[in-house]
């Protein structure tokens, strides 16, 4: 019999559709997609075509080689085809006194991850994700110093599937004057649960996955892996520090470097053992003003794009998922016990 589960963080249900439901390995990608050359001529963010994306706002390269040529390892750059700028006024406008609107006020940069073209997060050295990780922490932190935003959303977009118009391995980030809606959305459920519990619920909620010992994925010092509960889709993923932190602009650099570590993994095993899958990451913070409150946490979550959005949750909110989080997460468990006893 199906059930419907419910997000405590977030308040929404979710179908877990058991007459549906398949194995875990069903999920594997069948048509992987071509191989990737190490370099195409023809892509912006690949060495040498520095020219044909906008000035670099950061770059680790080595000490004496020229910005916005070849030898970097990591680049940002403002987006090209950016859904926001940096200039124009932050005053609320309405016509008729109803349609409200603003100038589109923002900041929109790419974070290009490598200069491989066909690398990505799960392929990629540790030291080399670390660098991403510390570049999205400089960029974060960088970006709240300006007054004008209130929010930054650090994603990453995997496979034509999740969103993506370049292959060439590569995050972004958008700052906002104004704080989104889903975030406030969350941040109010939050705050409700903390002041009936006097808790953080994304404390809590890593507390019962490790009593429950159904979902999770992997444990370090320092985070926690698992599937959610109430998970929207197959193989749904969190990352969840285990230190209370509500800002990803709070970490530190040492901090960063372990989550890369833990990041790393995770993408690993999807990479290799689903047949590297379109998947949304999201990096989930609260707003800037927010950044030391007790009831929010900051996490990771890795949505794979396995099963189509439809109709029905479009219309209802409510996601349909026909893969049970407790066998997705001892199957991902179990590759990741296999993979550390191979070294």
């Amino acid at each position: 019999m199906s059930e419907l589960r419910q997000n405590r963080a977030t308040k929404n249900w979710i179908i877990i559709a058991s007459e549906r439901a398949r194995r875990p390995d069903d999920f594997r990608r069948r048509d992987r997609p071509a191989a990737l050359p190490v370099h195409d001529p023809a892509c912006p963010f690949c060495t040498g075509n520095e020219r044909m994306t906008p000035p670099e706002v950061m770059a680790v390269r080595p000490s004496g080689s020229k910005a916005d040529g070849p030898g970097w390892s990591l680049r940002v750059v403002p987006n090209k085809f950016a859904a926001l700028e940096p200039v124009g006024e932050l005053t609320r406008r309405e016509e008729r006194d109803f349609f409200r609107k603003m100038d589109g006020v923002g900041r929109h940069e790419v974070i290009i991850e490598s200069p491989v073209h066909n690398e990505t997060i799960g392929t990629m050295f540790q030291k080399k994700v670390e660098q991403i990780l510390l570049a999205y922490r400089e960029r974060y932190l960088r970006i709240s110093e300006d007054g004008h935003f209130q929010h930054v959303t650090i994603f990453r977009n995997n496979g034509e599937g999740a969103g993506t118009s370049l292959a060439h391995p590569h995050s972004q980030l958008i700052a906002t004057p104004i704080v989104p809606s889903q975030t406030r959305q969350v941040l109010e459920e939050a705050m409700r649960y903390y002041d009936d519990r006097g808790s953080c619920v994304y404390c809590d909620m890593v507390e019962e996955e490790i009593a429950a010992r159904k979902r999770i994925v992997l444990e370090s010092d320092d985070f926690v892996v698992f599937e959610p509960f109430a998970s929207r889709k197959p193989f749904e993923t969190w990352i969840v520090p285990r230190r209370h932190n509500a800002s990803f602009g709070n970490i530190s650099a040492a901090e960063a470097k372990k989550c890369a570590h833990v990041l790393r993994r995770v993408l690993g095993i999807l990479h290799r053992h689903l047949g590297d899958p379109d998947y949304n990451l999201m990096i989930c913070t609260a707003p800037f003003k927010d950044a030391n409150e007790s009831y929010y946490h900051w996490h990771v979550e890795i949505l794979p794009r396995l099963t189509t959005t439809a109709g029905f949750e479009l219309g209802s909110g409510i996601y349909i998922n026909v893969a049970l989080p407790e066998q997705t997460a001892r199957y991902l468990s179990g590759l990741m016990k296999k993979g550390k006893r191979r070294g």
